[in-house]
């Protein structure tokens, strides 16, 4: 990088370069789920940055800019082409030498069709959108996902449910693809939609699939909330799929204190370690080795398997993104499936 900017993996450094030659910004921050960290200027004309390799294998990332009257601008890294989309538009991406996508992603699908279904939730005075991909061949499992949308596009869910059937590494079943609608009201211990989920959504959607007790699956809020509903109504639960939930607790997650709902998921957390025993259900738990919510996750790992949870625990090279998520599906949610629904 002498003569440009962008940024490098070097070991265990991260590098990172920002030209201004004339110096007109007054600052650039890195912007990370894994670390924040400020650019220094320096002789030639750069803003640089030398950080610690967080322990993971791609680091997506976005550059905020600050300008001298007081105004910031974020932006992705011009010197790096590499970039992630996801929900709250790209970022840029530095990729570990040794990374690799996960193999399944080359696999051909298997023969199966999507629709969509409306389906008015009185509950929440809604009707949600629905997504659900069915195979070719009759079957009773349902696998339910928050955020949905995001799942599939971002997350390659669907492409991976095609896949894995289609290689016969898993037995068929629905993938049912649920909108996250007020996701912040919804996702965060709500009672009411705890009791839309368990009371009208999962009955209705078990009831036209011919399906029985569901795997429920969520990443970040959108896993704090299926174990929400899970603890509250278990009886339409035959396992938990956990990616990186916002199991919020004061002592690890002061810097989430400002979230409306705060107090609300903090109340939910502290029952749920506490409680000697669950309903207990076949799980699986990922969380990036370089998020913030990794140590919550520890702790919610280990109050799960006292309570009789059957459960696996993975920390996987990433932080709190999709692609990490993607990445963590095999063998982590193969292996629930495969519990859960053996051949």
């Amino acid at each position: 990088m002498a003569g440009a900017g962008g940024a490098r993996w070097e070991g265990a450094t991260l590098s990172f370069r920002y030209p201004d030659p004339a110096r007109k910004l007054a600052g650039v921050r890195v912007l990370s789920s894994a670390f924040r960290a400020d650019l220094t200027f320096a002789d030639g004309g750069f803003w640089e940055l030398r950080h610690r390799t967080p322990p993971l294998q791609r680091l997506e990332y976005r550059l905020e800019l600050r300008h001298a009257d007081g105004t910031s601008e974020t932006v992705c890294d011009p010197a790096n082409p590499e970039r992630a989309p996801g929900g709250f538009g790209d970022s840029s991406v530095l990729l570990c030498p040794g990374y690799r996508a996960p193999s399944w992603r080359e696999l051909p699908p298997a023969p199966g069709a999507w629709r969509t279904v409306r389906l008015p939730v009185r509950r929440l005075r809604t009707e949600l959108s629905v997504r659900i991909w069915s195979p070719g061949e009759p079957t009773g499992r349902v696998l339910v996902a928050h955020d949905g949308p995001d799942y599939d596009r971002f997350g390659e869910l669907g492409r991976y449910t095609a896949g894995m059937i289609g290689a016969g590494r898993l037995a068929p079943y629905h993938l049912v693809l649920l909108p996250a609608g007020d996701r912040l009201q919804w996702y965060s211990a709500s009672r009411a939609y705890a009791l839309a989920l368990a009371g009208e959504i999962i009955p209705r959607l078990r009831a036209g699939l011919d399906g029985g007790p569901v795997i429920g699956a969520g990443a970040s809020l959108g896993a704090l909330a299926m174990l929400h509903t899970q603890r509250r109504h278990p009886a339409g639960f035959a396992g938990l799929f956990l990616q990186s939930g916002s199991f919020f607790q004061p002592r690890h997650d002061s810097q989430e204190s400002g979230f409306e709902h705060w107090r609300r998921i903090v109340r939910f957390t502290a029952r749920t370690l506490r409680a000697r025993r669950g309903p207990a259900v076949p799980a699986a738990m990922t969380c990036g080795a370089a998020e913030e919510n990794l140590a919550n996750n520890r702790d919610m790992v280990d109050a799960l398997a006292k309570q009789g949870y059957p459960i696996t625990h993975a920390e996987n090279p990433d932080a709190h993104t999709w692609v990490g998520w993607r990445d963590a599906l095999d063998p982590h949610l193969t292996s629930l499936l495969r519990q859960v629904w053996p051949n």
